[in-house]
């Protein structure tokens, strides 16, 4: 029971390091669907489950094009999420600022919305794909489940922020240091999972 919450834990985690931009286009969609029509709401949704499909279908592929690596050295992969945390950590520290995510281009259907879902999931792919090959099946099927219980949720919440000015700028202001600090312990659990420090050490 323990280690299906932890991986429930660490899977909502790396959600939302990796789509707190997202949450912010996400806003975005929705003041323009309320403004304009477009894209409509519907599409935002379809839009948002489609690009996470397949970047955790990409993810996935990516893990599997790994099985042939020891799972000790893909815990390398571990350093990038780790060292963008503790950059973005030492950024905020010495006074610097983690900018925000240009605002998107205006999305007019479906296919735009997926567009821009996918092209902002950069990050995803790089930090699911080594989550994806350190789990086991049952985990990540866990995962999985949880990223499109996690889709929902940002999905509401973009509905719901537009309409809250306040939680909006609380989102932009906590992504400052949420995101390094659970990009900071992400990477440390892969790299833990991974058991490359025992191989090393």
């Amino acid at each position: 029971m323990h280690g299906i919450v932890a991986t429930i834990v660490t899977a909502v985690a790396m959600f939302a390091a990796t789509d707190m931009d997202d949450a912010v286009v996400l806003v975005v969609l929705n003041v323009a669907s309320r403004a304009s029509g477009a894209p409509k709401r519907w599409e935002i949704w379809a839009g948002q489950f489609v690009g996470i499909g397949l970047l955790v279908l990409v993810s996935l592929l990516g893990a599997l094009g790994l099985s042939t690596v020891p799972v000790k050295w893909v815990g390398l992969l571990g350093l990038i999420p780790l060292l963008r945390g503790i950059f973005g950590l030492a950024k905020l520290i010495r006074g610097g600022r983690v900018d925000h995510p240009d605002p998107p281009p205006l999305a007019r259907g479906l296919a735009s919305v997926i567009a821009i879902t996918v092209a902002n999931g950069g990050d995803n792919i790089a930090l699911w794909t080594a989550a994806f090959r350190v789990m086991g099946t049952a985990d990540a099927v866990v995962t999985v489940v949880v990223f499109a219980i996690c889709t929902a949720v940002w999905c509401l919440l973009g509905q719901v922020a537009i309409t809250h000015p306040r939680l909006v700028e609380a989102l932009r202001q906590s992504s400052r240091w949420l995101v390094p600090v659970v990009m900071t312990i992400l990477g440390v659990y892969i790299i833990g999972r991974s058991g490359l420090l025992a191989a090393v050490l």
